[in-house]
């Protein structure tokens, strides 16, 4: 079953970013390098990414699923068009689509 596993924001800084949500609301991020931080409760999580050569234009919606390798030709032939196919990220390995409506939204992996 596929379930939103993460939400990743966009942002022009990352530690300030990641100072405002942890002032705000608390909230504990990990720093995965200078211009990323993300929550780790195993939950929906959230990551800040701040490589403006990375980030996606809007939120990015992460859908986790089992068996990751099917999922690119699941989306296309139900209408969505794959804009990075599967690649390798710290947190494993994920792929990028537009859904008919031009959003965009990532597939990862689900953990065991």
């Amino acid at each position: 079953m596929a379930r939103i596993k993460y939400v990743e924001l966009p942002t022009g800084d990352a530690p300030a970013s990641k100072g405002f949500y942890e002032a705000a609301f608390g909230w504990r991020l990990t720093d995965f390098g200078p211009s990323y931080a993300a929550t780790t409760t195993g939950d929906v999580d959230m990551g800040l990414q701040g490589d403006a050569s990375e980030a996606t234009r809007a939120p990015l919606v992460v859908i986790a699923v089992e068996g990751l390798d099917a999922w690119p030709a699941r989306v296309e032939a139900a209408g969505g068009t794959v804009v990075r196919p599967i690649f390798a990220f710290p947190g494993g390995r994920r792929f990028h689509f537009t859904d008919p409506s031009g959003n965009e939204l990532a597939v990862v992996e689900a953990d065991h």
